[in-house]
């Protein structure tokens, strides 16, 4: 492609565009006030980026397809460790010993469809939805507390990447460390994917985490940043890759059998629910930024502070209307609840609700799983699969509008102060400062027990050995860097393994001598005449 001194962009026959054809200058960052946010509303790039993304798959969620869920209630204590909680918080769930509210969970794996094998090496979903007196709150988080990326506008990327290859349909390990091995922020959740922490025993026995940072607002309007944490009291069980592969040889669906028989004979299962806090400033005594989501924040200097429990005690009575069709959204909060400025929380919090109202339609809130329990009153019509009005009592049908003095709807009196931060920057498409996208890796490294760091540089070597060797020499550097035994091991056994790089075929995540199984199925197979 021929270009001119007065060109504004150089472009090549490999130029990214947009479906404008528009060329995309900056495809790693979304455009913020600072490079830690917030996000501006004309991010032209990134929203018809994630908005395609969003209606790649119909019916089926893009993500988080496969999936178990329960009815429940969450039991306040009152307290947010040993102080009252209303001192960080005013939302009315919390604020009660005692106090019940009832939820709806969603537990899932990520990546493959809605029948696909529960032994998988995936992150799993944990998505709560907590029908208050005040409204719906849905928390929408994973098991593992730490996540691949930090700027939602590498969401699209990353998830086509751990997807099966558009041309063969088979989940390629190579992909994936094509995109893990340039993107260096995602290291500290491949050390935890690829450990036992990878693939958790069951739901019931899984932790469960916000991975975002919120805030919590309390009645004077002064706010704390929080993370939120789910712990079972069951005790948490992880699975070898060869335990995996034994369960799956007998039954891929045990995870949804063994949430759904234990609640069945009564057997129901607790979490209980705790917030780290810290202030609500950009801290830079630490080196890390409380915003990114590839980070734990320390629990010796940010204790866990205990708020309730939740317990699961009744099955779904249609996995359609129920679990399938539950909708949940990152923006989805009650007063006292808040965004912080994390910008894989805001890409998200646009991204969850578009994906319910093309998936499941405009209307998906009026659906008895997804309504509140509390009286809704819009002025919103019509719409795709509208069955009611949500209008108050003795509303004047004539009036869906607002101001009125007819007979419509009125504002409410807000009565806690809102926290109105000063923001202030440049606007930009930048990374954060503090990356350091491999000590914490180290220090979870070194966490791990000794058969823990023996099946995660097991596990590395058995998928890193198929790819190229510029991705195998990047993902060890990052090891190099996050520990120094980390590394050796995972260089030593790449050097001792077979290698297989090029052939493209395309091998699942964990999936180390399935290239035979085509093969031997055709050896094993018993010959048969037509009929």
């Amino acid at each position: 492609m021929n270009n001119n001194e007065n060109d504004t962009n150089y472009e090549t026959d490999e130029t990214l565009t947009t479906r404008q054809g528009h060329p995309v200058t900056n495809n790693q960052n979304i455009r913020t006030v600072g490079n830690r946010g917030p996000a501006t509303l004309e991010n032209y790039d990134f929203i018809e980026k994630i908005s395609h993304f969003d209606r790649e798959r119909i019916p089926e969620r893009v993500v988080h397809a496969r999936g178990a869920g329960a009815h429940g209630y969450f039991e306040a204590t009152g307290m947010a460790g040993d102080e009252p909680v209303s001192k960080y918080t005013r939302a009315k769930l919390f604020q009660e010993k005692g106090k019940q509210t009832p939820v709806f969970v969603r537990f899932s794996s990520v990546i493959h469809g809605g029948h696909s094998p529960e032994t998988l090496r995936d992150p799993r979903g944990f998505a709560t939805k907590f029908y208050t007196e005040e409204g719906n709150w849905d928390l929408v988080g994973n098991n593992l507390k730490v996540f691949f990326i930090r700027d939602a506008m590498k969401f699209p990327d990353m998830v086509h990447a751990f997807k099966p290859d558009p041309l063969t349909n088979i989940q390629d390990a190579e992909r994936f460390f094509d995109f893990c091995a340039n993107s260096p922020e995602s290291f500290h959740m491949v050390t935890f994917l690829y450990s036992p922490w990878g693939i958790p025993a069951n739901y019931r026995q899984m932790q469960g985490s916000g991975v975002n940072t919120y805030k919590w607002v309390n009645e004077k309007g002064e706010a704390v940043l929080v993370k939120y944490h789910w712990e079972p009291k069951q005790g948490i069980k992880n699975l070898t890759q060869k335990d995996a592969e034994e369960i799956q040889a007998k039954n891929f669906n045990h995870a949804t059998q063994d949430l759904y028989d234990a609640i069945e004979r009564g057997d129901y299962p607790e979490w209980e629910f705790y917030v780290q806090m810290m202030s609500d400033d950009d801290h830079p005594e630490l080196d890390f930024d409380p915003l990114d989501d590839t980070k734990l924040w320390p629990e010796d200097q940010f204790p866990f502070k205990l708020i309730g429990k939740m317990v699961l005690n009744k099955n779904p009575e249609d996995y359609f209307n129920e679990v399938e069709q539950v909708a949940f959204g990152t923006g989805v909060l009650v007063d006292g609840l808040d965004f912080s400025d994390d910008k894989m929380l805001q890409g998200r919090t646009f991204s969850y609700s578009d994906t319910q109202r093309y998936r499941v339609g405009p209307n998906y809130l009026q659906l008895p799983i997804n309504a509140p329990k509390k009286q809704s009153q819009t002025n919103q019509r019509g719409g795709q699969m509208s069955y009611y009005v949500d209008k108050a009592p003795g509303q004047n049908p004539h009036i869906n509008y607002e101001p009125s003095d007819l007979g419509g709807l009125k504002e409410a009196k807000q009565s806690g102060k809102e926290y109105t931060p000063m923001i202030k920057g440049n606007l930009v498409r930048e990374s954060i400062d503090r990356a350091d996208n491999t000590k914490q890796a180290g220090h979870t490294y070194r966490e791990f027990e000794s058969w823990e760091q023996a099946e995660l540089v097991s596990n590395l070597v058995g998928d890193l050995s198929i790819c190229a060797k510029v991705i195998q020499d990047k993902m060890i550097a990052l090891a190099e860097e996050a520990d120094e035994d980390y590394g050796r091991r995972l260089r030593e056994g790449l050097s001792s393994a077979r290698k297989e790089t090029g052939t493209h075929k395309g091998r699942p995540l964990g999936d180390k001598d399935g290239d035979d199984a085509p093969q031997t199925a055709e050896d094993k197979g018993h010959e048969a005449d037509r009929y």
